[in-house]
């Protein structure tokens, strides 16, 4: 089936996206390699779209939180691509990520010694990424247990490949965290102290995200990961301020590539006094035209932009009015002339000279960029244009 047959559709902007991983890569200290955060099914750009587009620019490692991304990338994925699994992975699943080849973050002993256990089990070594505890207090190995740490990698190298040693940043987006940051910076480089005198070395050694990508450079080490940026969104807007006021530049270097669109599917001729949608949460005081756009919160469109989200049509803005439903929406476009069916709707993005912004849509339903994002729903269909 024709992708935009269905009730709305996401495009991807490649050349936006080209323009992005510009704008990264000029922030790159030689010889340092960008990982593609995939998680999220992109960020809610999709695997399946993203991993091409993102080799056809010479992007040749990613990362993804679990085993249903692994497998998405999988299925997509060119073999010359690397892949690094960040979180949660159930032992019945170790043994195709060994035989796959794919990296994974070890965080636990106990985890470690599964992982040993399926290495020799597959007669193969395990691809791992030593997490170390630096101050989140989530996932990482704490140092009271690097004595028995250092002796299983000593004892299990033939079964063992250590692909990088890494750690996680509390939140360098904000300038509020920098003490706890630097703290975190100071310990890893300890670690990684420790390791060397104990004869344990790694492939890579990576700490930086997106913000500490921007926010503290000095973080890159051998690989960066970034997942935001690619997208067009910066960490949060504290991180944009302090690149621009550094650098002493006024327009945003990034740009959203997603747009969501979805059509008209039918006009409505409302008189005043009469209420639109369910109970009384909207009432014409004028004869209102209502079209009804099929996006709802089923597909993403949350409820709380009831009466005060907005679409794009004709270029123009228009208002949501009533409830929003869990398949469709309605919206006021008494001011547009030659309303008709299948005229397009924007959700997110462009038409004509005016905009719809990720950013926007997200502070009006009180969302993060990253929890809209990723609440997109899978089967909304993708498109690279």
């Amino acid at each position: 089936m024709n992708p935009l047959s269905k009730s709305s559709h996401i495009e991807i902007d490649s050349v936006l996206f080209k323009k992005n991983l510009g704008f990264i890569r000029r922030q790159l200290n030689e010889g340092v390699e960008l990982s593609a955060v995939i998680k999220g099914n992109a960020y809610g750009h999709g695997i399946e779209q993203f991993v091409p587009l993102a080799e056809s620019e010479g992007i040749k490692h990613f990362s993804v939180y679990g085993i249903e991304e692994a497998l998405a990338f999988h299925d997509v994925a060119s073999v010359e691509s690397e892949l690094m699994i960040m979180g949660y992975i159930a032992r019945e699943n170790l043994e195709w990520i060994i035989v796959n080849g794919y990296s994974f973050f070890i965080y636990d002993l106990f985890q470690l010694k599964e992982a040993i256990e399926v290495a020799k089990e597959c007669g193969m070594s395990a691809k791992v990424h030593i997490e170390v505890e630096t101050g989140m207090n989530r996932t990482g190995i704490e140092e009271n247990c690097f004595v028995d740490l250092i002796d299983l990698l000593r004892r299990e190298s033939d079964h063992l490949h250590l692909s990088g040693c890494c750690t996680h940043l509390a939140g360098s987006e904000s300038i509020s965290n920098y003490s706890r940051i630097e703290q975190q910076i100071i310990r890893f480089k300890k670690y990684l102290r420790q390791f060397d005198s104990a004869g344990i070395s790694f492939d890579k050694k990576h700490i930086a995200c997106s913000a500490a990508l921007m926010r503290y450079p000095h973080t890159q080490f051998d690989m960066v990961r970034v997942g935001i940026l690619l997208y067009g969104f910066w960490p949060n807007r504290e991180t944009l301020i302090s690149y621009m006021t550094k650098n002493l530049v006024i327009d945003d270097p990034l740009t959203s590539i997603l747009s969501w669109k979805s059509k008209v599917m039918t006009i409505k001729h409302v008189e005043p006094g009469e209420y639109v949608g369910y109970g009384t949460c909207f009432l014409a005081n004028r004869k209102t035209v209502v079209a009804i756009v099929p996006v709802g919160y089923a597909y993403g469109y949350a409820r709380s932009l009831s009466n005060h989200g907005h679409l794009l049509i004709h270029g123009k803005r228009v208002t949501v009015i009533g409830t929003v439903n869990m398949n469709m929406l309605a919206v006021d476009v008494t001011e547009i002339q030659d309303i008709k069916h299948d005229d397009e709707a924007v959700v997110i993005g462009f038409q004509g000279d005016n905009r719809i912004t990720v950013a926007s849509f997200g502070e009006a339903s009180s969302q993060l960029n990253y929890e809209l994002l990723a609440r997109l729903p899978h089967n909304i269909p993708r498109i690279v244009k």
